[in-house]
């Protein structure tokens, strides 16, 4: 594991992780900002790419803008990058949350 934390270190985009502690805390780095959230569902702009969550009773615990760190809490279902390259899918999903 510490080979590839030393690898990443060495990469150019800034870092991302999602660290999940029993399916009921999340704490995410790398987030450029939040789009938007509610109690089933936040969608986060991250350093790779938009990420989806979706759960039960989901609420903010954390948000450090300066340091691009979220954190939430509550039951998660699903965790999702949504890529431009999966067309379909994100033009799916964006038109659901923008009607």
């Amino acid at each position: 594991m510490s080979q590839y934390y030393e690898q990443s270190k060495n990469t150019s985009q800034p870092d991302h992780d999602v660290i999940m502690r029993g399916r009921r805390l999340l704490d995410i780095t790398g987030v450029k900002q939040v789009e938007s959230f509610d109690n089933e569902e936040f969608l986060l702009e991250t350093s790779m790419g938009f990420l989806s969550i979706r759960g039960q009773n989901l609420q903010m615990k954390n948000l450090d803008v300066d340091k691009g760190v979220v954190s939430i809490k509550g039951k998660v279902f699903d965790l999702e990058y949504i890529d431009q390259q999966s067309g379909e899918k994100a033009k799916g999903f964006f038109s659901k949350l923008f009607k």
